[in-house]
C-alpha cells in the first residue's frame, strides 16, 4: 500500500480494534477462541495448512485482549485521505476519495448492529439493474468477524478473502467430527484434496454465488419492506426478538433470490453448503425448508424444495408486514408481541 495511505489503514483498523474490544465477548468462548486463531492467522499471515504455534498465539490472545481494555470506551476515528477527514460509516465518500488508489472500503452495521469496517484491494466492481456490487481481494484491515459480504443500501460488498476464510473455518470444524451431514456432503461435492488453497479457490467460485444471491436478496427485502424494518430492528435490544426479526428478513431474501438461483444453478454442493450454514433460529421457524432438504437428501429429487419456494415468499412477506403494522401500532412496546407473533407464523 502507498505510503501517503498509511494513516487511513491505521484509522481503519483502530476501529476494528474498538469494535472487537466492544464486541468480541459476544460468542460463546469456544466461537471466540477459534475466530481468534484464525485472527492470528490472518494479522500474522500464516498459510491455512501452517500450524500455529499455540505459545505465540496465546500470549498474543492475551495482549490483544489487554490493548482492548485501553480502548473500548473511545469513539470510532474519522479517515483521512488526501488532507480530508470522513466519517467512518460514509462508505460512499471514502470510496470515491479511494477510486483512484484501487482500494475498496465499508463501514456499517452487522448482526445485533455491531460496527464491521475493513479495507482491501478492490477486486471488481459492476452495476447491475438494482445494485452496484464491490468484490474485494487481499484485505489490509479488518475486525474480528469479518463477515464475508454485505449490502448497504444498495451496494453489495463481497470479500473474497473473508470468504476464503469463513469456507476454511468450516472445513477445519467438520474435520474434527466428519460427521455425514450439510456439511460434509458439500465438501464431498467440491472434492477438498491435498492443495487446500486451490481448493478453497474452487469452493469461494462457488460459494460466491450463493453469498451474492442473498445479498441481492437483502436489498430487494429492503426495497419491499422500507426504512420502517431498520427502525424497527434498531429499537430492539440484543435478545432472541432481534434474533427473530432478522432470521424473518433473512428467509424473505432467501426466497426471492438465493433458493430460486441455486436451484436454477443446478449445482448440488453449493445448495449442500446453504444448508449447512443455516443458523438455529432460521431452522427453528422454517422447519418446511430443514424437512424438503432431509427430503431431498434421501430421495435425490429437489422437486419438494422447488415447490417450497412460492410458498415461502408468500409467507414471509405477509409475516414481515404484520411486523411492521405492529411496530406502526405500538412503537414504544413491540418486542413481546414481535416474538409472539413469528413465534405463532412458523413455515
Amino acid at each position: 500500500m502507498q505510503d501517503e495511505l498509511q494513516p487511513l489503514l491505521t484509522a481503519v483498523q483502530r476501529n476494528c480494534h474498538i469494535s472487537d474490544a466492544r464486541h468480541a465477548g459476544d460468542y460463546t468462548l469456544c466461537i471466540y477462541l477459534l475466530k481468534m486463531r484464525e485472527y492470528f492467522r490472518w494479522e500474522k499471515r500464516y498459510a491455512f495448512n501452517d500450524n500455529l504455534p499455540e505459545v505465540d498465539v496465546g500470549d498474543w490472545l492475551t495482549q490483544r485482549e489487554k490493548f482492548w481494555q485501553t480502548i473500548e470506551d473511545e469513539p470510532f476515528t474519522n479517515l483521512p485521505v488526501d488532507g480530508e477527514y470522513y466519517d467512518p460509516f460514509d462508505n460512499e465518500a471514502v470510496n470515491a476519495a479511494l477510486k483512484s488508489y484501487g482500494l475498496v472500503y465499508s463501514g456499517g452495521l452487522g448482526n445485533q448492529c455491531t460496527p464491521h469496517f475493513f479495507l482491501a484491494e478492490l477486486g471488481h466492481q459492476e452495476r447491475q439493474a438494482d445494485f452496484t456490487v464491490l468484490v474485494s481481494g487481499n484485505e489490509y484491515a479488518r475486525d474480528l468477524t469479518a463477515p464475508p459480504a454485505m449490502a448497504l443500501g444498495d451496494t453489495i460488498y463481497i470479500r473474497r478473502e473473508s470468504l476464503r476464510r469463513m469456507i476454511w473455518e468450516k472445513i477445519e470444524e467438520w474435520q474434527w467430527s466428519k460427521l455425514e451431514n450439510a456439511m460434509g456432503r458439500a465438501i464431498q461435492g467440491f472434492i477438498v484434496e491435498d492443495n487446500i488453497e486451490a481448493a478453497l479457490d474452487n469452493i469461494s467460485d462457488a460459494v460466491f454465488d450463493s453469498v451474492l444471491l442473498h445479498e441481492k436478496g437483502e436489498v430487494l427485502a429492503g426495497k419491499r419492506l422500507g426504512p420502517a424494518w431498520e427502525q424497527m430492528l434498531a429499537g430492539l435490544p440484543r435478545s432472541k426478538t432481534e434474533i427473530m426479526v432478522r432470521a424473518v428478513r433473512d428467509h424473505l431474501a432467501d426466497s426471492l433470490t438465493t433458493l430460486p438461483g441455486l436451484l436454477a444453478k443446478g449445482q448440488d454442493a453449493a445448495l449442500h453448503f446453504y444448508f449447512a450454514n443455516l443458523p438455529h433460529m432460521h431452522k427453528n421457524l422454517f422447519p418446511a425448508l430443514t424437512q424438503a432438504y432431509e427430503s431431498w437428501v434421501m430421495r435425490g429429487k429437489r422437486g419438494v424444495i422447488e415447490e417450497l419456494v412460492p410458498t415461502s415468499k408468500t409467507h414471509w412477506t405477509e409475516l414481515a408486514e404484520q411486523m411492521l403494522d405492529i411496530f406502526r401500532k405500538c412503537p414504544d412496546d413491540y418486542a413481546g408481541p414481535l416474538q409472539t407473533l413469528v413465534e405463532s407464523n412458523k413455515l
